[in-house]
């Protein structure tokens, strides 16, 4: 088998897909890691797709210059955070150019690109789950050749493979989201139909609120117990990432973008403004200055060696749990099962909670979140 990078090692990007003019790359999703596979009686050696990798061609990072925790007055309140890259891509639009982003459509998280500012609304909201950006890159390499201005937004490797493609990039600019790696797609899908939720049928699915994590889909919380669901459990404890997400390249302070957006996780700021969601701002470029200014936000300081402490994807890629193995190994056989093989201890326990909350001999509720790890499921 002929792959486009090397083995388990393919982040999810389809930019190989995308720049193959001979439609000889398929990439093949094993739940634990991906392989962009090469047809080899298609292809005809011109080695685009090993160019456009973000794995085998390294996009030049750079550090931070300014740093800021703030949030955007517009679009705080609709956002799961400070309301930053909403407010960003709104004033973007503003200006005159096109923003490609992720949203949900069709039962998939996909790419798409628009300069309508409605349209846009549904990019908002953070997405655990690896999603599908194919064709995004040749939609943005045809606006910036007519002469567009074009924001991208996406993970740390999907800007470093649209920067790859993209031959001219003065009217491109990109935001990278702090990424704690992905799962494959069909762990999700797998999920929700353990809670009988048709993903192809629900119009929306939400992952986190200001304040907690959690699965939503409509008016329904998919969950496990009072506390949170066991699809945001395994991925909070960086259990069900593919493998190359623990190897990534792009998880350093210096990074590949114009700005980079998080939580602020540990600000100094009251907590009622915490609760209201205060993003983390980083600026690499003068570009990504000047659309931060641009952008209508309450900006105010921040220690960055703090932001970097409660958000080690500044520093390092998440480390693989040593019970990752035990995840797979058992997960045909569902969520619960293979948690309750991972973690035996908590997740009965859990169980046990739930039943007495259930029959009202304790209390209880919905787990908060006020700083990136403050979960309470350790065993």
């Amino acid at each position: 088998m002929k792959t486009v990078c090397k083995i388990n090692q393919c982040a999810g990007c389809k930019a190989c897909v995308d720049v193959c003019k001979k439609e000889a790359i398929s990439v093949e999703d094993t739940l634990n890691a991906m392989n962009a596979i090469i047809d080899e009686k298609r292809c005809i050696q011109c080695s685009a797709c090993e160019r456009v990798c973000p794995n085998n061609s390294i996009v030049q990072k750079r550090k931070p210059q300014v740093w800021y925790q703030g949030w955007n007055r517009n679009t705080r309140k609709t956002s799961s955070s400070g309301g930053a890259a909403a407010g960003l891509i709104e004033a973007f639009i503003h200006s005159g150019g096109y923003v490609a982003a992720c949203l949900f459509k069709d039962g998939e998280f996909v790419f798409d690109i628009t300069n309508d500012l409605d349209y846009a609304k549904n990019f908002a909201g953070s997405k655990y789950v690896k999603s599908n950006p194919v064709n995004i890159y040749s939609k943005v390499a045809k606006e910036l050749k007519t002469g567009n201005k074009v924001l991208f937004v996406g993970l740390p490797c999907q800007v470093a493979a649209v920067k790859n493609y993209v031959k001219n990039t003065d009217n491109l600019y990109t935001i990278d989201l702090i990424c704690h790696g992905s799962p494959s797609p069909q762990l999700l899908e797998k999920f929700l139909e353990e809670n009988k939720v048709n993903i192809h049928t629900i119009e929306n699915l939400k992952f986190r609120n200001k304040t907690a994590f959690g699965l939503e889909s409509g008016y329904k919380r998919i969950s496990f117990d009072a506390q949170q669901d066991l699809y945001t459990f395994a991925f909070l404890t960086s259990l069900d990432y593919t493998e190359n997400c623990y190897s990534c390249r792009y998880a350093t302070l210096d990074r590949v973008s114009d700005i980079t957006l998080g939580d602020s996780w540990g600000s100094e700021l009251s907590r009622e403004e915490q609760k209201k969601g205060i993003s983390l701002i980083l600026c690499q470029t003068e570009k990504g200055v000047e659309l931060v200014k641009s952008a209508g936000f309450e900006l105010e300081e921040v220690d960055l060696d703090k932001a970097v402490t409660a958000n080690h994807q500044l520093r390092h890629p998440s480390e693989m749990p040593d019970k990752r193995n035990t995840f797979f190994e058992n997960i045909d056989r569902g969520f619960h099962y293979a948690i309750s093989k991972c973690y035996p201890k908590m997740y009965y326990k859990r169980r046990l909670k739930t039943f007495l909350q259930k029959t009202k001999i304790i209390g209880g509720g919905r787990q908060t979140v006020i700083n990136e790890y403050d979960v309470s499921f350790k065993e």
